[in-house]
């Protein structure tokens, strides 16, 4: 004869209503908010601040050349990043479920925007990357480093254990990346799609992956992107460039021969803020790309390290916040968010200085461009997010003991 249990209930009726319960408690326990984390805040508006007085330092004889207004693009550039930290800040409010629970739709959603890039995008300089929103534009393939992130973090968390498997840890992201980077491929924007699978790489590593599976495909990308150079008249004319910029110096070679000169005049201590000449119509994206140039040329050996150093004490607390998050998917989102800005800054640095070939890659919170620095400072926000999550599981390893 079947007994109820204690509270009246039939044994799989009370085992189901404990299990209600104790996910209740779990969503609970998800939805309360402690204070975000304020070094990684702090870090983040510092370098934000010192960015946008760069980019009225490098853009001003531009702009005025251009529209008589030396301020134009300080001004674009300071209203996106003052909206830009409002949004950050609301993101930083959103509890971790929430990503997660969008994470595959922004997947959908990029993938729907790069198909769209060939057809009504926006050409510059032979390649077709932008889509006009009318007040600016934008580069689908920034909100699909994001995406990719997000959706990286959601597949690993559910696949879980089997994430060793080929069928599981493999399969699965090596067509989200075959798909992502076969459309970037399209516009053709050969940095993003480096950055891209590299991210994955990180992401797929840090979940699980067998690293034997890595082998294998680092020689598959290795033999693509051999082949993609050998194919691609621009990729090829970069690596001739990268190799011996002189050979072609009024040419292919003469934007880096210009940032070579604007880093090596400013000397230890710089010339001075806003004392560069190589801005004045030498160096081309002096107020993009090439704007750490400007910042060689102007705040010296010392300024550019110090700035360097900013970077990496946020990255450095990006990896601590990843280690110390409340869950599996909050740690590999901050992992993937922060891999993909040191991947940038490091790759920035490397082009201004000549030590990889030119890639077309911004330098973040520092390059010149509004939707950009928008989907930045949303990463950000949802670092901060995350954060806000820390307490608690400290507060319940307390409990605990």
């Amino acid at each position: 004869m079947t007994k109820y249990d204690s509270e009246g209930l039939w044994p799989d009726e009370g085992r189901r209503e404990g299990e209600k319960l104790r996910r209740s408690a779990e969503h609970a326990e998800g939805t309360r908010r402690g204070p975000m984390d304020i070094p990684f805040l702090l870090l983040t508006m510092i370098i934000l601040t010192v960015g946008v007085v760069m980019v009225l330092s490098a853009s001003f004889a531009r702009a005025y050349y251009e529209s008589a207004d030396p301020t134009r693009y300080f001004v674009r550039q300071l209203l996106f990043a003052v909206s830009g930290t409002a949004i950050m800040l609301a993101v930083s409010r959103f509890p971790t479920w929430i990503f997660r629970r969008f994470a595959m739709l922004s997947l959908f959603a990029s993938v729907f925007l790069l198909i769209l890039v060939p057809i009504i995008g926006v050409e510059e300089n032979g390649a077709k990357r932008w889509i006009d929103l009318g007040f600016t534009t934008f580069q689908p393939s920034e909100v699909t480093k994001l995406a990719v992130i997000l959706s990286f973090a959601s597949m690993i968390c559910v696949y879980k254990d089997k994430m060793k498997t080929f069928k599981y840890g493999v399969l699965p992201f090596g067509i989200v990346l075959v798909v992502v980077v076969g459309l970037l491929i399209l516009e053709p924007h050969l940095s993003a799609s480096v950055i891209i699978i590299a991210i994955g790489a990180i992401m797929m590593f840090v979940g699980g992956t067998k690293w034997t599976y890595f082998a294998f495909g680092g020689a598959v990308v290795l033999g693509v992107g051999v082949l993609l150079v050998t194919q691609m008249g621009y990729a090829s004319s970069r690596i001739n460039t990268w190799l011996d910029p002189f050979s072609d110096p009024q040419g292919t070679g003469f934007q880096i021969i210009q940032s070579l000169y604007s880093v090596g005049s400013g000397g230890l201590l710089g010339l001075g803020l806003g004392q560069g000449r190589q801005k004045y119509l030498y160096l081309p994206e002096e107020h993009n790309d090439f704007i750490f140039a400007v910042v060689c040329e102007e705040l010296g050996l010392i300024g550019a390290l110090l700035i360097l150093l900013l970077f990496a004490l946020l990255i450095i607390r990006g990896y601590w916040l990843a280690m110390h998050a409340r869950d599996r998917f909050g740690a590999l989102v901050i992992t993937g968010i922060t891999s993909l800005l040191a991947i940038q800054v490091f790759l920035n640095v490397a082009v201004v200085t000549n030590l990889v070939p030119c890639t077309g890659i911004s330098l973040p919170f520092f390059s010149y461009g509004g939707t950009a620095l928008w989907i930045q400072l949303i990463e950000m926000g949802i670092v901060l997010a995350i954060s806000r999550e820390i307490p608690l599981k400290r507060k319940k390893k307390e409990e605990t003991k």
